[in-house]
């Protein structure tokens, strides 16, 4: 199928791509499975794990981006939805499936002429990510507390920092989020603040990440300030040229990262 492309990531998963978009992986190709065996698609929905919501999200998204839809809604049908697949759905299916085997005996093949590639994959996949913001940090998600609308996420990052994030609980269903698993924490650098001195002071910012100054770029209007904070993570801040001569931050001094946890992107491979 031209329209399919294959990544390959850290456990051997594999994504059908259409343009620029993701629209087919493996725990999408599990919801059609299950609507195709039950019918009903909120019974696959409780059967996989995921709520109704968003399995009608992804089932949306999937008849968007594939040429010909893959899941039909009909009155009736076993299980009360009346939900089913199309012959599109149902190729698409034992495509991915042969596709997956052929990935798997790839991986096989690898790990024989490279030894332990997890590393390798890990590294691969964080720098083939392409966004615009410069603070990208990785770690395990070590708390999700739920709301009425919203959950705070905390990511422990490599070196030991924790970094909290506010998303909808929907995003979080949506990501498949759970404690334990890896994560991506990602903040545009003009919505880090810099400060000196800040032990002491009482601030509402949820995130505060200290460290030492890397380096200082002067502009005319803006400069960038780069603070290590450990465990060879450096955060990125863009502010006003005025604040950092107001500052005065040099190379080798200590200073702090101050941004929202509203300010934070949790993504996922």
């Amino acid at each position: 199928m031209n329209r399919t492309k294959e990544t390959i990531g850290l456990e051997g998963d594999i994504w059908f791509q259409k343009s620029q978009n993701r629209f087919l992986g493996g725990d999408r190709i599990d919801l059609l499975e299950k609507i195709d065996e039950i019918g009903s698609i909120n019974s696959a929905a409780k059967a996989i794990g995921i709520s109704y919501k968003t399995a009608w999200h992804l089932v949306n998204m999937m008849n968007n981006l594939s040429e010909k839809p893959l899941v039909d809604r009909m009155t009736g049908g076993k299980g009360g939805g009346g939900t089913v697949l199309t012959r599109e759905g149902k190729l698409v299916i034992e495509q991915y499936r042969v596709v997956q085997e052929e990935h798997r005996k790839f991986l096989e093949n690898l790990q024989e002429r490279l030894g332990d590639t997890a590393s390798l994959y890990s590294f691969l996949r964080r720098i083939s990510m392409r966004i615009s913001a410069r603070n990208v940090f990785s770690g395990t998600i070590e708390e999700i507390r739920k709301g009425a609308v919203n959950a705070e996420v905390e990511l422990a990052l490599t070196g030991g920092q924790r970094i909290a994030s506010i998303i909808t609980n929907g995003a979080v269903d949506n990501l498949g989020l759970k404690k334990g698993m890896s994560a991506y924490a990602i903040v545009k650098s003009n919505s880090v603040m810099v400060g000196k001195d800040l032990h002491d002071a009482n601030l509402s910012a949820r995130n505060i990440m200290c460290g030492s100054v890397q380096r200082v770029i002067d502009g005319p209007v803006s400069s960038e300030i780069d603070i290590e904070i450990g465990g060879g993570n450096i955060i990125s801040a863009i502010i006003t040229h005025t604040s950092s001569e107001r500052l005065e931050l040099k190379e080798g001094e200590h200073a702090c990262a101050l941004f929202k946890a509203s300010s934070v992107i949790i993504g996922v491979n």
